[in-house]
């Protein structure tokens, strides 16, 4: 117990450092207006219409830093603090969801494979303790037959996914990162000078997508460790 939290405090100070980090790297570069006077929502119109993206529509949703892209309904959510902004931070931020869109159009293979892990990990979320706590009543009362434990396996590896989605989902938010400033150069959105500030933006956002893999790799292994506990080792 005392171990758990011992490992999980500088866990939530690191995330709660990696948020207020973000916030302080948008919120000083929103005060930076860039040269080309593009808004989030012109930059990412420019940023799809150059690269033959038509069919993707880019709105306007409530919040601060609640920039998204849906596929599904294939739109570009950019949030009340980026969509009418023309500040290098705004711009950053509307590259970066165009990056998601190009990461789809080319096939990227981590990108796949985290569209795979959504509905999977939804599964997984609603399954998991449910399994294992039948497993552990099967351990218990069925002695001579190893269903139980199969089920408390089962339960966790399912618990697990949400971890493996985190782990697919950094690789993904950095590489859409990438493109995003690769894009905002090649398109005379931002300037070599200005680059650096958006950069500043992308590293901290990418920070919280870190902490989020610790803080779910943690609760995994207490949530395994804790569950096997209960199996009978005969």
């Amino acid at each position: 117990m005392y171990l758990s939290l011992l490992l999980l405090i500088p866990l939530l100070i690191f995330a709660g450092w990696a948020s207020a980090k973000v916030n302080s790297a948008y919120t000083a570069f929103d005060r930076v207006p860039n040269r080309a006077c593009m808004t989030g929502y012109d930059t990412a119109v420019r940023l799809m219409r150059n690269r033959g993206v038509y069919d993707i529509r880019v709105e306007r949703v409530n919040g601060k830093l609640t920039d998204h892209y849906h596929p599904t309904k294939k739109q570009v959510n950019l949030s009340m603090s980026t969509f009418g902004s023309a500040s290098v931070a705004a711009v950053a931020v509307a590259a970066h969801e165009v990056g998601h869109v190009m990461q789809k159009k080319e096939g990227y293979f981590p990108y796949k494979v985290r569209t795979m892990l959504v509905p999977l990990t939804n599964i997984g979320s609603a399954l998991s303790i449910p399994l294992v706590l039948i497993g552990i009543l099967l351990d218990v009362f069925l002695i001579s037959v190893p269903y139980g434990a199969w089920c408390v396996y089962a339960g966790i590896a399912l618990f697990g996914l949400s971890t493996l989605f985190a782990l697919v989902t950094l690789p993904v938010e950095l590489n859409a990162s990438k493109r995003a400033k690769k894009m905002l150069l090649e398109d005379g959105i931002l300037t070599a000078e200005e680059v650096p500030g958006a950069s500043k933006v992308l590293s901290a956002a990418a920070l919280t997508y870190v902490a989020s893999l610790l803080i779910s790799l943690f609760y995994f292994l207490r949530f395994a460790l804790f569950f096997l506990s209960f199996l009978r080792h005969d």
